[in-house]
């Protein structure tokens, strides 16, 4: 996983070039934007069991079979492998958000996911539900518009790290569907 820094360390290095024009601009933005950064991702952390709890629970509301005999989510088992793997989603969108870098979430979550729930007999298409369900419940709390959830948050305009939550999510949803 490459931060910012060392991605911008890195490119410069393979041209044989100082840091500086484009690159050094990109990092004066991310680190003005940095304490916005940070609450986005304390916002969506600090939220995380609401979320996945939400999203399972939408999910199971849009498809009921999910939770009689022989669905995926019968049994506390399945349910809590259901819960665990929402938060394990969620957490590692919130490493990429963090870094500024989908790396870390295309390489420790996403590698083999799609092919380790086919194996697994999970639907992949509750599964994406669940994530789409996750998406609009972190940007909302980045935007500080979740409903009787709201925090005190720095003023500003937080859509591009609401965008970059969005990014994250769907390469989720790409990779799993």
């Amino acid at each position: 996983m490459l931060d910012a820094f060392s991605r911008v360390v890195v490119n410069s290095d393979s041209k044989a070039a100082y840091v500086s024009g484009s690159d050094l601009q990109a990092l004066k933005t991310f680190i003005s934007d940095g304490n916005k950064r940070l609450d986005a991702v304390n916002y969506i952390v600090s939220n995380s069991s609401c979320i996945v709890s939400d999203a399972v629970s939408g999910m199971i509301c849009e498809n009921p079979g999910l939770i009689t005999p022989g669905g995926n989510c019968y049994t506390n088992r399945r349910m809590a492998a259901c819960l665990r793997d929402g938060e394990i989603i969620l957490r590692y969108v919130s490493y990429a958000l963090l870094a500024g870098d989908a790396s870390v979430l295309e390489d420790r979550c996403l590698n083999g996911l799609k092919e380790t729930y086919i194996a697994l007999g999970v639907p992949t298409n509750s599964t994406v539900r669940a994530v789409c369900i996750m998406k609009a419940a972190a940007i909302a709390f980045v935007n500080n518009t979740a409903s009787q959830r709201k925090v005190e948050v720095l003023e500003g305009d937080c859509s591009a790290l609401a965008s970059e939550v969005a990014s994250y999510c769907d390469r989720v949803v790409g990779a799993i569907s």
